[in-house]
């Protein structure tokens, strides 16, 4: 019964699942702005292989275990995977003032042209999780017909931005918050020590770790480094939910309705969906968890539904 708590769902990876250490084939990609960003293939990629381009989530990376997971079950099956880092997610800090954002499609475009030019015989595959799960559905949308991938799956995204950053900062959410916010803040503070970002964001770098909540850090931070208005206007051109309609892959969206980072109102009707995409609705789940079985014994179903829906577009 623990394993109904949604909570428990969404934090035992991250505590209790462990892997052997594995070496990464490491790709340095330099952005079209100058900027770069830090690939992680699985393996050294073969040309024969169809290819899974991982996006992680808010501050996640190649530890976070959804990614490590699911990395050594396509290797398994026989598929080459990267996950492709956003900017300082792979813990090198990028140049520029800005970094990533829920709705920052162009660098997964240029890194996804790139991979499909030098693997013209692989197909590809994405997924994304929460944040990343967001941003490849927005891809998507913004693609329609001319999407490389043949198929993709994005796990707890979260579809309305502003529904989720309310409901982040209440009740108990506000514990993923703190942990998540600070490292975004001590993320920031490093920038100060390249950039002049007091002149750019108009805050002082002591100032930087009063922001307690992410509606305090996107209106200060984030809009006004990546061309946003406001917060409010950040989440409304950023969230995915009004692109799925535009959609042309085949997708599936898994989602939680006891997902502790948002609320069921994020959860697209029938009408919001294009005939590409299957909406796959769990009771229990929590954020990125969907863990059967017992705490002893977990059976992690992402790692079998994820392959199992690429299976079915292999061919």
């Amino acid at each position: 019964m623990l394993l109904k708590n949604k909570h428990i769902q969404s934090v035992y990876s991250t505590f209790f699942r462990k892997f052997p250490s594995h070496k990464f084939f490491i790709e340095k990609f330099t952005l079209s702005d100058g900027d770069f960003i830090e690939p992680y293939w699985y393996k050294k990629p073969s040309s024969n292989k169809p290819i899974v381009i991982l996006f992680h989530g808010l501050s996640g990376s190649y530890k976070s275990p959804y990614i490590h997971g699911l990395m050594r079950e396509l290797d398994r099956l026989g598929y080459n995977s990267v996950v492709m880092h956003f900017r300082t997610c792979s813990g090198v800090m990028n140049i520029k003032p800005i970094a990533y954002h829920s709705g920052k499609t162009d660098d997964a475009k240029e890194f996804i042209q790139s991979v499909k030019m030098r693997f013209a015989n692989s197909k590809l595959f994405g997924v994304g999780f929460s944040l990343g799960g967001n941003m490849l559905l927005k891809l998507l949308g913004e693609l329609k017909e001319n999407s490389p991938f043949s198929a993709c799956t994005a796990v707890s995204a979260p579809m309305q931005l502003d529904v989720g950053a309310d409901k982040i900062n209440s009740g108990f959410s506000r514990f993923y918050q703190k942990h998540l916010l600070k490292n975004l803040n001590q993320l920031l503070e490093q920038k100060y020590e390249m950039h002049d970002m007091h002149s750019i964001i108009n805050i002082k770098k002591e100032d930087v770790k009063k922001i307690s909540s992410f509606w305090e850090f996107d209106d200060v931070y984030t809009a006004k480094v990546h061309g946003f208005k406001s917060a409010q206007d950040y989440y409304t051109k950023s969230s995915s939910k009004q692109y799925l309609k535009h959609i042309k892959t085949p997708t599936l969206i898994i989602s939680a309705l006891d997902d502790p980072f948002m609320t069921p109102k994020v959860i697209p009707t029938k009408d919001e969906l294009s005939g590409f995409v299957e909406l796959e609705v769990h009771k229990n789940g929590g954020h990125v968890g969907f863990i059967d079985g017992s705490l002893l014994n977990p059976i992690y179903y992402l790692d079998k539904k994820i392959p199992d829906f690429f299976q079915k577009h292999l061919t």
